[in-house]
């Protein structure tokens, strides 16, 4: 699956990955509306309108982008409705020839661990019969249990030809409090990510290892460094806008040949309607407005490597 992430950045020029993250404050009032007069304002209502917010926003996006990344906390606060809603972006999203990546943040131990692969890059086999119950195409992985948490993710993806993204050095403010703390004189971030090249070198595609890494753009020395740890790892950069990031804090993460990165952005995006510089598409046109805040995303990127 790694050798199609990266063939859709190829394609599109465009490293970056659509958070789709609908808090339901983001989706436009004459969504919910029409959602809520359906069924009502429940969470199936609140389900269809994220659903349909969703919709609207890989229809307009994605000829530009080559992949999406559904942060599964977002669809799991509204119970059963809402995971029904996560699985059908997915499959739309697949629909539309993009790369899924499962937010799901999962970290566990032996067959707990195992669970949580199948159900998301796996398959189970019920009967004569195989499911294949999400169907993601790489998840984000927690390592803080160490390889018995992460292995049986490995072992999961080697069958399916699947991915993960390994936490190393997060974007949020308190990430420091334990992944910055040194051990021997180095920092746990660096350390991780040195397991992270250690698995992915048994894990590789034609270029790139399918185990990846998450490195926020909050830290862009950090992402230097760890560039040079991980050199055939691809690595997620989430914080990018709303937390900060920009183009020229990101070229570390990339290796000379523009690959090696995949920068996320998820309400500068899919809330740009909200924001002055895309006002005038207002909340009739919020998908056109996202797909403005991609075009304009891009540039950025492309010109902060172009000029490094």
């Amino acid at each position: 699956m790694i050798n199609k992430l990266v063939a859709n950045i190829k394609k599109t020029g465009a490293p970056i990955v659509v958070g789709l993250d609908p808090m339901l404050s983001y989706v436009p009032e004459q969504v919910q509306k029409k959602a809520f007069a359906e069924y009502g304002e429940t969470l199936e209502g609140a389900a269809e309108a994220i659903w349909q917010f969703n919709k609207e926003i890989v229809d307009k996006t994605y000829d530009l982008i080559p992949a999406v990344k559904p942060q599964i906390a977002m669809y799991e606060q509204f119970g059963i409705p809402g995971l029904q809603a996560f699985k059908k972006t997915v499959d739309y999203c697949k629909e539309k020839g993009l790369v899924v990546i499962g937010d799901i943040k999962r970290g566990d131990i032996g067959s707990t661990s195992e669970a949580y692969a199948i159900g998301h890059v796996g398959t189970v086999k019920i009967g004569e019969h195989i499911y294949s119950p999400f169907t993601e195409d790489f998840v984000t992985v927690n390592p803080y249990l160490g390889s018995d948490g992460v292995k049986p993710f490995l072992k999961v993806c080697k069958d399916t030809d699947k991915g993960v993204f390994i936490l190393v050095k997060t974007s949020n403010p308190s990430s420091g409090e334990f992944q910055d703390r040194l051990i021997d004189g180095r920092p746990l971030y660096e350390l991780v990510g040195e397991k992270v090249a250690e698995w992915g070198a048994d894990c590789m595609g034609d270029d790139y290892s399918y185990i990846g890494a998450v490195v926020g753009a909050t830290y862009p020395e950090m992402g230097k460094v760890l560039r040079k740890v991980m050199p055939k790892s691809y690595i997620l950069v989430p914080g990018y806008g709303a937390q900060g990031g920009k183009g020229k804090d990101l070229v570390h993460f990339f290796n000379e040949d523009g690959l090696g990165a995949i920068v996320n952005s998820s309400r500068g995006i899919i809330a740009a309607y909200k924001q002055e510089a895309y006002a005038k598409y207002g909340a009739e046109n919020f998908g056109d407005a996202s797909r403005a805040a991609v075009e304009a995303m891009v540039a950025d990127i492309k010109g902060a490597l172009e000029n490094r």
